[in-house]
């Protein structure tokens, strides 16, 4: 084996976000671009060497050719063993998961997530630490440090591996097994739920359903559970193959962009009872009813309240965690079920620590994420078969699992208003000024809602102590009511401003209400506190969800 150190010289721009590093596909093909990052990774995770790595993606353009770089390098730094998905194919979620099960050192993940694919798309490469979870700060701002300084990488001169079909090689003394992408997966799931009751609601004709797999990666995931394992009905899973460029759409599992399995759920009549999309690498998930949206932050809260009723999680869960602009829905089972809750920044990362600890079982993003300890992810399949089993257990709709959860606990209204590809200079100025502002706020009175508190979120772990500060602006106002500005970390252009709004019902006559026209007033009041119209110059927001 012939080990070639190639001379490079520093990228400034490879300081990884949330969800790892980000950027359009042309900036990954820059010369030694991938390389520099992927050697930084390989310097800073000392425990790959010799040791066992995880490596697949969401199969998006560049996914292959990047898969045989990371191998080529993984052999020259001293890897001992690579698990790779066929076809170079693996969803998130069982990256995780398989991380765990066989005691990986690691994982790399290729992926950008619910971001557009193909030649002009995103391209994504994050690493995930030996519990399965996405690499803490500590990690990432050291690979940052790295890919400043680095003036060199190591990779071999081989030829490029087969990956379109099962089997075992060798990159010197580095093995290769590139496995079935599906099976361990797809195994956990029929461990953690009641495959037995699900598959009777197909079989008898009680459900039917449409899983949106929005030409992503979760296509051939769905197949196996789904068509094969719980024999659910024809054209039970649509948009299946999975494509480099997602078909020419946008994976991003939401009322904006599933156009086509909501026209489906909105049919009347013959409408499917069921249905759910995951995005681009599979870790998120839409829940949807006849004609009815489960919005993400209810989700989390009914799971969290139906836990008991599944197998995996029939001894009860110990706690819950939520990100902040998530709906305090769980909140409030939290507090009923006298389990704690916990709120941290954006970014499955923050429950890492949470879930190794034991503090919690249940946890979720308003960003249309939930997962359990079953992995370190966020997990969409997990999400759908959840709800699977529930209608299964309780025998009733969609629609009247979330109403009849509404009446025990109340309802919360809730938003997300994205303002997308902002000038990145402009959206940091209106962030600055709210957090100027936000001292003086407390108190301030707005259309009839007092603020009861106003300030830049800030996180410190309950088991490690770290600390995260400037996580978002958030107005709690005396009725429950909440307002939250952030910007996201997960695009590629400009900054995207998002504006999180809810507010607590109780009353059972009043949940009913459109949600943006229950919102209406908090909605002004958001843009006209943090100057939105006039600082970005936008008259309304891209997306509404």
């Amino acid at each position: 084996m012939k080990i070639n150190q190639i001379t490079t010289t520093p990228y400034a721009d490879q300081k990884p976000g949330t969800s790892g590093l980000r950027k359009k596909v042309t900036s990954f093909q820059q010369q030694h671009y991938l390389e520099n990052f992927v050697q930084s990774i390989f310097t800073v995770a000392t425990g790959l060497k010799g040791g066992l790595l995880i490596l697949g993606g969401d199969g998006r353009y560049y996914n292959t050719q990047a898969i045989q770089t990371i191998l080529k390098m993984a052999a020259a730094n001293g890897v001992k063993k690579v698990m790779v998905g066929e076809q170079g194919l693996l969803s998130t979620p069982a990256v995780s998961h398989l991380i765990r099960k066989y005691k990986a050192a690691g994982g790399i993940i290729l992926s950008a997530s619910h971001n557009p694919g193909g030649p002009d798309g995103d391209f994504g490469i994050k690493f995930n630490i030996e519990n399965g979870g996405p690499a803490p700060t500590g990690f990432t701002d050291a690979v940052y440090d790295r890919s400043k300084s680095l003036d060199e990488y190591l990779i071999t001169e081989t030829e490029d591996i087969l990956l379109d079909r099962q089997h075992t090689c060798h990159i010197g003394e580095m093995q290769i097994d590139v496995i079935d992408s599906v099976y361990d997966y797809a195994n956990l799931m029929e461990q953690l739920f009641d495959f037995d009751k699900i598959k009777t609601l197909f079989t008898s004709g009680l459900l039917t359903m449409c899983f949106d797999a929005m030409h992503a990666i979760t296509g051939p995931y769905a197949k196996e559970i789904f068509e094969k394992r719980l024999s659910a009905n024809i054209e039970a899973v649509i948009n299946g193959i999975p494509r480099e460029d997602f078909g020419g759409g946008h994976p991003d599992p939401n009322l904006a962009h599933a156009k086509e399995l909501v026209a489906r759920l909105n049919a009347g009549p013959t409408a499917p009872d069921f249905g759910a999309a995951s995005d681009g690498d599979g870790d998120r998930n839409m829940i949807l009813g006849k004609n009815f949206f489960v919005n993400p932050s209810d989700s989390l809260a009914i799971m969290a309240a139906n836990a008991h009723l599944l197998p995996g999680y029939q001894q009860g869960i110990c706690g819950v965690a939520r990100s902040l602009p998530t709906s305090r829905a769980v909140d409030k089972v939290a507090e009923i079920m006298g389990i704690d809750c916990y709120e941290t920044p954006t970014g499955w990362k923050y429950f890492g620590n949470l879930l190794d600890d034991k503090r919690i079982t249940l946890c979720g993003e308003e960003s249309f994420g939930s997962g359990s300890d079953h992995i370190r992810e966020k997990d969409g399949l997990w999400a759908v078969l959840f709800w699977l089993n529930m209608i299964a257990v309780k025998e009733q709709s969609v629609e009247e699992i979330t109403r009849s959860h509404w009446a025990r606990f109340g309802r919360h209204y809730y938003t997300r208003h994205d303002y997308e590809a902002i000038n990145s200079e402009t959206a940091e100025a209106l962030i600055q000024n709210l957090r100027e502002i936000s001292t003086k706020l407390a108190g301030t009175e707005h259309s009839g809602y007092k603020v009861k508190l106003c300030d830049d979120f800030s996180y410190t772990d309950p088991v490690d102590n770290s600390f995260t500060e400037h996580q978002g602006v958030r107005i709690v106002f005396e009725d429950e009511s909440r307002i939250i500005y952030r910007l996201s970390g997960t695009g590629t252009e400009g900054a995207t401003l998002r504006v999180y709004i809810e507010k607590y019902v109780t009353d059972p006559e009043l949940h009913d209400l459109p949600t943006q026209t229950a919102l209406a007033e908090l909605i002004n009041i958001a843009n006209t506190i943090a100057e939105i119209k006039t600082r970005c110059n936008r008259d309304a927001p891209d997306v509404i969800t």
